[in-house]
């Protein structure tokens, strides 16, 4: 999932298992590829920095401007199928902030916002004009990508309708809702197979793209890579260091997904993910009368039930209750959404005109990619009856959105090909991954990233933080966790072991949305 961006939940949604990957050329995706010379053509990426969609599009200074760091762009040709390394080819953008401190720089830092189906070629532009400390700009070129299949990428489609990219996955409180939904799901999974990109199709996934990574590493002539991952990049980036530990520098991991990525059981740990986030926000709205949500935490979840059952019976200014419990777990991503959320739910509640929500859907590239990353990544249940139980398990254990991250999705009618199995975390490699989390993230809650920690063992260690919200380097959210990650990258010093960082902000936020 992207970081910042509230979750599109369209998504909630080996038959020719390679042995070993005997069939890929060892040139092309083993550990042991060298590094040359940067063989890439950088050039203008004219409009990437206005699109870049990830952080604030400014830098503050002292004159309240800021000097745009040069952002280029070039186009590398990778494999379309690494076990076919002479075939078919696709392009893979690439773009690149330069260090401007040549006797500082150590090497490259490859970044990724998150995803899938996220773009990151404007990411290293967001990244500098956003807090990344200078002694990180110093030590490494800043490094972006659009994954296979993404933006300017060769890029991949399904076909959706705008009605589609807009479907929201009802709040199942029956089996027939379910079954409902498998109407809308089996529709987008056939069309994303007969779509004009399907030739794609089996080969746009985690594995396929933390190869394209290594390909991008030998590109720039480097030996090694460094990484920043965020959310889905989470998995990208242990993928790539699984894949290839011998080339994998200095990585860190913010806000983790478990060992396993996107799979049906990550759908899942969304409601988790609210349950453990939620009480953050219903301790600020009971401090604030003036909204009439509730005057201590429990009243204010009382509302939240009392407000989505109403907008099931009867929506209003475009609210149904299963668009409320979604605006809801997006917005809470950010602290600073919270005097958003509570204006929401106030003129819900009242019947005055809704303040605008910007969340829009995102590009048809941006989901169709994202189906095909998450469909080929793992096995989703087939049976329509297996989601029904999921969905009735969860509606009591995640009451508050449980109901929609269980149901039925697209991955469910995903044409039966794989190439691979998917790639499994472990603990063989260097001991040079820093992950760090939030206590309260509900995007990628701490459950998985326990589970990922336990999977890298010797090779990691984590930096838990006492704050909800999904996210937090470079933000000055938490100055222990900010720290721990920029002594890493600039320093190379890693933890001795795992930490905690205790709250440092409140979780009051003033009316005008400041906050982290």
């Amino acid at each position: 999932m992207h970081r910042k961006k509230g979750l599109s939940l369209g998504l909630a949604t080996s038959a020719v298992a390679a042995t070993a990957l005997a069939g890929v050329s060892l040139a092309m995706t083993s550990d042991t590829a060298e590094a040359g010379t940067d063989t890439l053509r950088w050039g203008s990426c004219k409009d990437t920095q206005k699109t870049a969609g990830t952080g604030p599009s400014k830098a503050p200074g002292k004159s309240g401007k800021a000097t745009a760091p040069q952002l280029e762009c070039a186009t590398l040709d990778v494999p379309l199928d690494y076990t076919d390394p002479g075939g078919r080819t696709i392009g893979i953008a690439v773009s690149r902030i330069k260090s401007e401190n040549p006797s500082k720089r150590r090497g490259a830092l490859l970044v990724n916002p998150g995803g899938p189906g996220v773009g990151g070629l404007g990411y290293p532009y967001a990244l500098a004009v956003s807090g990344l400390p200078q002694k990180v700009q110093d030590a490494y070129d800043l490094i972006g990508f659009d994954p296979r299949g993404v933006g300017r990428s060769t890029p991949v489609t399904c076909d959706l309708t705008s009605e589609q990219l807009e479907h929201r996955p009802v709040y199942a409180r029956t089996a027939a809702d379910v079954t409902k939904e498998a109407d809308h799901a089996r529709d987008v999974a056939r069309q994303c197979a007969h779509s004009k990109t399907s030739w794609m199709l089996p080969h746009v996934s985690t594995a396929n793209t933390a190869r394209d990574m290594d390909r991008i590493r030998m590109a720039l002539g480097e030996s090694k890579i460094s990484y920043l991952g965020t959310s889905y990049g989470t998995s990208l980036g242990a993928v790539y260091t699984t894949l290839f530990p011998k080339k994998s520098d200095r990585f860190v991991l913010d806000s983790n997904l478990g060992p396993q990525g996107y799979d049906v059981r990550a759908m899942r740990q969304f409601g988790r993910g609210m349950e453990d986030r939620f009480p953050d926000f219903a301790k600020y709205a009971a401090a604030h009368p003036e909204y009439g949500l509730g005057d201590t935490p429990r009243r204010v979840e009382r509302k939240f039930h009392e407000l989505a059952d109403r907008l099931d019976r009867k929506p209003a200014q475009g609210y149904d209750g299963t668009r409320f419990r979604l605006d809801t777990f997006s917005l809470l991503y950010l602290d600073s959404s919270m005097p958003l959320i509570a204006q929401i739910w106030q003129a819900l509640d009242t019947g005055e005109p809704v303040p605008p929500n910007p969340s829009v859907p995102g590009p048809e590239n941006s989901t169709a990619s994202r189906y095909y990353v998450t469909c080929n990544d793992s096995r989703w249940p087939s049976s329509i009856a297996a989601y029904q139980y999921s969905t009735a398990v969860d509606r009591v254990k995640y009451p508050l959105v449980g109901g929609s991250m269980s149901t039925i999705g697209p991955c469910a009618f995903w044409p039966d090909e794989r190439t691979e199995p998917q790639v499994r975390i472990g603990d063989r490699g260097p001991s040079n991954v820093l992950m760090v989390q939030n206590e309260r993230d509900p995007g990628t809650p701490l459950a998985g990233a326990k589970k990922l920690r336990k999977a890298f063992g010797k090779r990691a260690r984590m930096v838990t933080v006492d704050q909800g919200g999904h996210g937090i380097y470079p933000n000055a959210s938490n100055s222990c966790a900010s720290e721990a990650v920029t002594r890493y990258l600039a320093a190379g010093k890693l933890p001795a072991e795992d930490m905690a960082c205790a709250a440092e902000k409140s979780i009051d936020r003033s009316e005008d949305g400041s906050g982290t």
